[in-house]
């Protein structure tokens, strides 16, 4: 499976490590470029997914490489980083056309949330989760059981993604906290996801009562079984 490719473009390097080394860890492959010159020339030869910007760098700086990637790659998600006392190049960022921005200093599990986030949005993964009679489009954001497409919310697909992609494997309820909601703050997290799976389990059972798609493990979080091609648990794949 193909993974995400970051690009940093930082003038500095210590900083520009400490960034890459975040969006490594949160297994992201990433390139780095310590001025924009070098960067546009990645962006031409390299398929990048995600670019993390500084916007204070000699020579070109990040609002004239934002508005070069604007006009060249138009759908690529930009995020840039900016200083706490810089409100200035938060407002210039986002009206030249970033699609966020991280304050620094800043805290390593933000900043790969936001990228996760951002990449996700993108729609630049076009793979498809097939588990049994569950079909799970990433691209596309739909998903269908039985043939039948599902109604489902924005939140209520983002958790079924994520335990799709980890089928067979239990997802902690504190994992699945920081990826669909995006935030490290876990006061009262554990009943918004109960009650966010115990939604999730009622679509499903609307349609295939006879299946249970997402399990409780119990002091852990939660499970999707993987499933053969009749429905029973067998072996469900990613194309």
């Amino acid at each position: 499976m193909r993974r995400a490719v970051v690009l940093v473009v930082d003038d500095n390097p210590q900083m520009a490590m400490i960034v890459a080394m975040a969006l490594e860890t949160a297994a992201f492959d990433v390139l780095v470029a310590h001025d924009g010159a070098t960067a546009l020339n990645l962006l031409n030869t390299t398929r990048v997914d995600l670019v993390v910007l500084d916007i204070t760098m000699p020579a070109m700086d990040g609002l004239t490489v934002l508005g070069i990637i604007r006009t060249r790659w138009a759908q690529l998600p930009v995020m840039f980083l900016t200083g706490r006392d810089s409100p200035d190049d938060v407002v210039a960022g986002l009206e030249r056309g970033a699609d966020d921005y991280v304050v620094l200093p800043f805290h390593p599990r933000e900043l790969t949330l936001r990228a996760k986030a951002l990449v996700r949005r993108s729609g630049r993964d076009d793979r498809v989760i097939r588990n049994g009679k569950l079909t799970i489009d990433l691209a596309g954001r739909e998903a269908y059981l039985n043939g039948r497409r599902l109604e489902l919310s924005d939140l209520d697909f983002v958790v079924l993604s994520i335990l799709g992609r980890h089928r067979g494997t239990p997802v902690k309820w504190s994992d699945l906290w920081e990826q669909a909601w995006q935030t490290v703050d876990l006061h009262g997290a554990y009943d918004v996801v109960k009650s966010q799976i115990y939604r999730l389990r009622m679509k499903l059972a609307a349609v295939d009562p006879g299946t249970v798609y997402i399990r409780t493990i119990r002091g852990v979080g939660y499970l999707m079984p993987i499933f053969g091609e009749g429905g029973g648990e067998g072996d469900g794949g990613l194309t």
